[in-house]
């Protein structure tokens, strides 16, 4: 393995091309044809790769800075490659636990909050690290600390539940951490919509049946449409879903490390079947921020407190989303123009529609809906890519993007089409389509 970066190094380095081109034979995906997902959805693996603890410790200049005090579990026997691989991921892990910085100070209350981040490795696979930051029980003024389990599996409302329960055993004892973690690395990932029982142990409570149940729809499984909706109005979701399907560069800001990560999991959501495949970097750390200089597409999400030195740097066009507020604050221009007028109307209405409907309860319902109204734009602009597809005898295709670009009828819609086409995320799909059979099997 050619081991993990920081995800903005595949832009910095000049890994980026080299990300794109190289294809992960051991990567599974439920999707469609074509799809490349961004984590591994099989079922039957491991939970977690790890749990650490990620502790403020006092430096001699006054400092804080976030160290791992506990792993589980510690690695024995690794191979030369696999432990420096395990050296970059424990490295990384701390500056994305405590994005904000070091100037901390203790406190003696602090509300807990959950949040994730996303490592990338040069050849486009991901890892998600899942984080509960809350203070440890005790007296007195103290220091937060951050619960991070490391997973190659997108599943955010699942692991909230694990959290929750590693929060509780963490007001009785670290020790009582250890039989959960145990238990839950044993147990199967369960396929989408089975549930999985975990037994757990907890002195003077007995023994505890935890029941993990993962949504039935696994690509929305990562994903809360609401906490965009209830940030921005439709009209701006539309502005940066165009900003994104074309490959720009993003920038949301927001003080909370929760609501960062929320969002930018949303936005790329938009893109289903499609998978952003630049860099893409839910929170970044303070000492990163120069990441918004970089020339090729980027998805980050920025602390409000570094708004100032943000607007500083000298950054290329880049769309800024202000998610305090609701609203942009710097745009290309253009963003109005890129999706088709008729489509864009469409996707409005429906929308507006789940934004008005008190009938919409659950946050499964609002993802599902939301997801749609983007999934059917993606149909009837490109829906028809199966059919110009051209197969050879020894069962490898090729992509007629002309006959492709012709095929669309009306005028407006084509000159999306043509600007779509040559996407990163576009050709990757089809990259895929081209070695499956899939969509053609009805008329061998």
């Amino acid at each position: 393995s050619a081991g993990f970066w920081f995800v903005l190094f595949l832009a910095t380095e000049g890994k980026e091309e080299e990300g794109k081109k190289e294809n992960n034979p051991s990567r599974v995906s439920q999707g469609k044809p074509g799809e490349r997902s961004s984590v591994l959805y099989s079922a039957g693996q491991f939970f977690f790769e790890y749990l650490v603890v990620v502790s403020l410790k006092k430096m001699s200049d006054g400092r804080y800075e976030p160290k791992i005090t506990y792993q589980f579990p510690k690695r024995e026997n690794l191979l030369k490659g696999q432990k420096e691989e395990e050296e970059r991921l424990l490295k990384a892990i701390p500056l994305f636990c405590f994005p904000d910085g070091n100037n901390w100070a203790p406190v003696t209350e602090f509300t807990s909050e959950t949040f994730s981040f996303v490592l990338t490795n040069v050849d486009g696979s991901r890892k998600i690290g899942y984080c509960r930051r809350l203070l440890p029980s005790g007296r007195g003024v103290r220091l937060p600390e951050v619960f991070c389990i490391i997973s190659c599996l997108g599943c955010f409302g699942l692991f909230s539940k694990i959290l929750d329960e590693v929060e509780k055993r963490r007001q009785i004892s670290m020790a009582v951490i250890y039989p959960f973690m145990q238990g839950l690395r044993e147990s199967p990932f369960p396929a989408p919509g089975k549930t999985v029982t975990i037994k757990s142990f907890i002195p003077e409570s007995g023994t505890e049946l935890i029941e993990l149940t993962r949504p039935v729809d696994a690509h929305l499984e990562h994903v809360e449409f609401q906490a965009l909706l209830q940030r921005l109005s439709p009209h701006l979701i539309l502005h940066i879903f165009a900003s994104a399907v074309l490959e720009r560069r993003l920038i949301f800001l927001a003080e909370e490390l929760s609501v960062l990560s929320q969002c930018i999991h949303a936005v790329a959501a938009l893109l289903y079947p499609f998978t952003w495949a630049h860099t893409y970097i839910p929170v970044v750390p303070e000492c990163l921020l120069d990441t918004v200089c970089c020339p090729t597409p980027f998805m980050v999400g920025i602390q409000m407190r570094h708004l100032e030195r943000v607007l500083d740097q000298p950054m290329e066009e880049a769309l800024i989303v202000d998610l305090c507020e609701g609203k942009i604050l710097r745009a290309v221009g253009d963003e109005e123009e890129v999706l088709p007028i008729k489509l864009q109307n469409e996707m409005l209405t429906s929308l507006n529609r789940h934004n008005n409907n008190n009938n919409v309860h659950t946050s499964e319902q609002v993802n599902a809906l939301v997801s749609e109204t983007f999934v059917q734009f993606f149909v009837r602009m490109v829906g028809h890519y199966s059919s110009h597809i051209k197969w050879s005898k020894n069962g490898s295709g090729t992509f007629q993007e002309r006959a492709f670009c012709k095929a669309v009828a009306s005028k407006t819609n084509r000159k999306f089409v043509k600007k779509f086409v040559k996407t990163n995320m576009f050709s990757l799909f089809i990259e895929e389509a081209e070695k499956s059979r899939i969509p053609q099997e009805g008329k061998r």
